[in-house]
């Protein structure tokens, strides 16, 4: 759809964008609207409930990927310690615990201002929210699951091994 805004035109929907890269991966997906999309991504562990939601007077793409984590109020503390020292570590997006809900959300927002999304920062921005999930989802279940502090939880997710055995 196009947009003509103080002599700007914009040719092309974000969500329009998104839904070409669900298309080429195979992901379920479901347009709820011109401007917003879900879709479920499965990963190594679990599966991702990807939403992405395009704000036309801010001119920003908002990707949130959440996942199944019912948190148990005596290790709440905990799961918040996890998620601030998660997002220190990370340069764009950030985690958040939506308690209602029972999810831990990794969200991240691409601005636009005046300029045409291309498929490759669609692209880029899914690919970064998805590697986030994986990388970090076990640091999770070890916090809410095995009674782990939030220190060593971390400490297993961004440790890399090299070569092979």
């Amino acid at each position: 759809m196009a947009r003509v805004d103080q002599g700007y035109l914009r040719v092309t929907n974000p969500i329009d964008l998104i839904e070409q890269a669900a298309g080429r991966h195979d992901w379920p997906c479901d347009r709820e609207s011109e401007d917003e999309l879900t879709m479920i991504v499965s990963g190594t562990r679990t599966d991702y409930h990807v939403s992405l939601n395009w704000r036309e007077d801010l001119e920003a793409l908002h990707l949130a990927c959440a996942f199944d984590c019912k948190v148990p109020d005596n290790r709440l503390n905990e799961m918040y310690r996890l998620i601030a020292q998660i997002n220190e570590h990370l340069w764009v997006g950030h985690f958040d615990l939506w308690m209602q809900e029972g999810l831990v959300m990794f969200r991240q927002s691409l601005m636009l201002n005046n300029a045409d999304a291309t498929s490759e920062q669609c692209d880029a921005m899914l690919k970064a929210g998805l590697e986030a999930c994986e990388r970090y989802y076990q640091a999770f279940q070890f916090v809410v699951w095995a009674g782990r502090q939030s220190h060593e939880a971390l400490a297993s997710a961004i440790f890399e091994t090299h070569g092979q055995a």
